[in-house]
């Protein structure tokens, strides 16, 4: 029976030191492999031991076969986990795994060429008996295929990159008119995120369900599968909140979606964890969409309704020990959650977002589960995905477990970079999600005009908070030992606080010994700063006491308004026309990244709409467009630019 002591972990991130618990909880050494940007990262610490793996590029770091294999030599690894992305599903890491006589936790290469790439994987499906989509996987892919194929298909249709995942080189095509333009967007990025650019279509399916099935297979040909996990809730074919099981699943649809699965493994003699992807319509029939031969982002609901550690089982998987449980033994009980929490910004249209940590303290309470990489202090690059951490509930009903996670979410302070906090409480809060009959276009159906989709603006109280911590911490620093003393305690203060392009006008009276009386606009608030240490105040507001976290600094306040963290500044002293905001026709970055096409030269003419520059950040392309009809006057930018937030990239006369 192969054994090995000693397990790099060739990742980062949450699903680094997830692999790193349960691994160090049953005795193994662990070793980390970081980028010159993660040398200070939470997965580093808890490792026994850590490597410097190259620049903070995937490709010379995180994607670099060579630099990791080394590492595991360096240290007398003898196992590597690759845990979900990067090269999880890489045939070449896997082989170079086995050439290294070190063991690769995972499935065979051949199984993972297979299901890797969507065409030749849905070949096979449809030879094994597994029911699929009508599309075309075929390998002929020059432009004239795939528009007669897609004719042949009808509208509307999904272009998908053969080699992808997680939304990457997916479009969805409404008509012919737009074909040719959304290949090329899926082609491009289909090349920088997976270095193929070949194509499948297939017939798109309004509003399914997404259902996946749990697979796990030993090295004696025994393949289970534990139950279901409903994915449904997704933006952009990226999944937000996942759960199981599912809300409308019966026991005569579990079995025949778990023999599905079980066919899909067998035609490839599934060896680990998998989970086998389908799409399930209104009338009840399910369609095979894809096989990740990996361990899944959400993988800890199935271990909460299950009661297994799925880390665990891949490592005794690997080390050559049979299946702990027969499908019989299976039991499923309870129902859990989980939300994934990103770095971006719903209100510009999700955009990725970049900064420092400042305060981060996840909501630990009985039910919940709350799995992430982040340490206070560490900065949030651009150059990976933008998945901060995941926050999981359990519950012996929906309801219960529903519950339990949107207080989590509600508790979880995160300060420093915009999140989508306030998105995940609104969907948990929403009707259609509490009943449990929603779908995947869920979030453009209800959530197009959602006010957690458009920027926070601050109500009377968080504006008069604001206003308190900027005075207190005022008087702090210039009369410390008088602070809230002043010898005209009957003339206001005048205040000027902002948020991004707005402005808003507070009043506070100070007088010793009493709360403060605060006016914004004519709402009056009567505020008593009782406690405040930099992290947390102790407020009563109208005679209502409440802790509210915060961070404070040089001007500007992070403020948790559950959920949410607008950054406020106080302009009182800041010159009005500073605030003024810059004409449409200068395009600036959104988001710290790498030019990867300019469409445009200097001089020409160009029309509002119309797309000038291509962003890459965190492993997705952000078209840039122009906001006025004029003509390119300065072009600062070329291929290959790495450019920072807000620096200007053109101008338009």
């Amino acid at each position: 029976m192969p054994g090995f002591s000693k397990i790099l972990i060739a990742n980062r991130g949450e699903i680094a030191c997830r692999i790193q618990r349960t691994a160090q909880a049953l005795g193994y050494r662990t070793v980390a492999v970081f980028s010159d940007a993660d040398a200070d990262a939470l997965h580093v610490r808890m490792a026994d031991e850590a490597v410097n793996i190259g620049p903070a590029a995937v490709q010379q770091s995180y994607l670099n076969i060579a630099a990791i294999i080394d590492a595991a030599r360096r240290t007398a690894a003898d196992a590597i986990h690759p845990g979900y992305g990067f090269l999880s599903e890489n045939t070449g890491f896997a082989l170079a795994c086995q050439h290294a006589g070190i063991t690769f936790i995972g499935p065979s290469p051949e199984a993972i060429e297979l299901m890797g790439s969507k065409r030749l994987s849905k070949i096979a499906m449809l030879k094994a008996g597994v029911p699929c989509i009508n599309g075309y996987q075929g390998a002929e892919q020059d432009d004239a295929t795939l528009s007669r194929e897609a004719e042949r298909i009808g509208y509307p249709l999904m272009i998908k990159a053969s080699a992808g995942g997680g939304g990457r080189g997916m479009r969805l095509v409404h008509g012919a008119s737009d074909l040719l333009e959304q290949i090329r967007t899926a082609r491009s990025e289909a090349v920088h995120g997976f270095g193929s650019d070949e194509l499948i279509l297939e017939q798109a399916l309004i509003d399914p369900r997404h259902v996946e099935i749990q697979l796990f297979g030993d090295q004696h040909g025994n393949l289970i599968y534990l139950g279901e996990r409903d994915c449904s809730i997704q933006r952009r074919h990226q999944k937000v909140i996942e759960e199981a099981p599912c809300p409308v699943m019966t026991a005569q649809l579990r079995l025949a979606m778990g023999e599905a699965a079980l066919k899909a493994g067998r035609a490839v003699n599934y060896v680990g964890a998998g989970t086998v992807e389908f799409l399930l319509d209104t009338r009840g029939q399910f369609y095979f969409l894809e096989m990740n031969t990996r361990l899944q982002v959400e993988h800890p609901v199935t271990e909460l309704i299950t009661g297994l550690d799925l880390v665990a089982w891949q490592l005794n998987i690997a080390e050559g020990r049979p299946l702990p449980l027969r499908q019989e033994q299976v039991q499923l009980n309870g129902h859990a959650m989980e939300v994934r929490l990103y770095a971006e910004d719903p209100a510009q249209d999700f955009l990725p977002q970049t900064g420092r940590i400042a305060t981060w303290e996840p909501a630990l309470q009985d039910g919940a589960r709350i799995d992430h990489g982040l340490i206070e202090g560490q900065n949030v690059s651009p150059f990976y995905d933008p998945l901060l951490g995941k926050i999981i509930a359990h519950g012996a009903t929906r309801e219960e477990a529903r519950r339990k996670l949107l207080r989590a979410v509600q508790d979880s302070v995160l300060l420093g970079v915009q999140s989508n906090q306030r998105l995940l409480a609104s969907l948990l809060e929403h009707p259609q999600f509490i009943s449990g009959e929603f779908s995947t276009g869920f979030i453009p159906a209800h959530f197009a005009e959602h006010s957690c989709l458009h920027a926070h603006v601050p109500n009377a109280e968080e504006l008069a908070i604001a206003t308190a911590l900027f005075y207190q911490a005022s008087a702090q620093v210039h009369r410390a030992p008088l602070a809230g003393w002043r010898n005209n305690a009957s003339v206001p203060l005048h205040y000027r606080i902002g948020l991004d392009d707005q402005d808003w006008s507070v009043e506070l009276n100070a007088v010793p010994g009493e709360p403060y009386r605060i006016q914004v606009a004519t709402q009056p608030v009567e505020l008593k700063v009782i406690q405040c240490d930099g992290r947390w105040a102790t407020l009563e507001i109208d005679g209502i006491r409440q802790r509210r976290a915060y961070r404070l600094e040089a001007g500007q306040l992070w403020l948790f308004t559950r959920p949410g963290s607008p950054r406020l500044e106080d302009r009182t002293q800041a010159s009005v026309n500073s605030q003024a905001s810059v004409s449409t026709g200068t395009l600036k970055a959104p988001m710290d990244g790498a030019i990867v096409d300019v469409l445009v030269s200097e001089g020409s003419t160009v029309s509002k709409g119309q797309l000038l520059v291509v962003l890459e950040a965190m492993k997705m392309e952000h078209p840039l467009k122009s906001g006025i009809d004029g003509v390119l006057k300065r072009l600062q930018v070329r291929v290959g630019d790495q450019v920072k937030n807000r620096q200007i990239l053109l101008e338009v006369e």
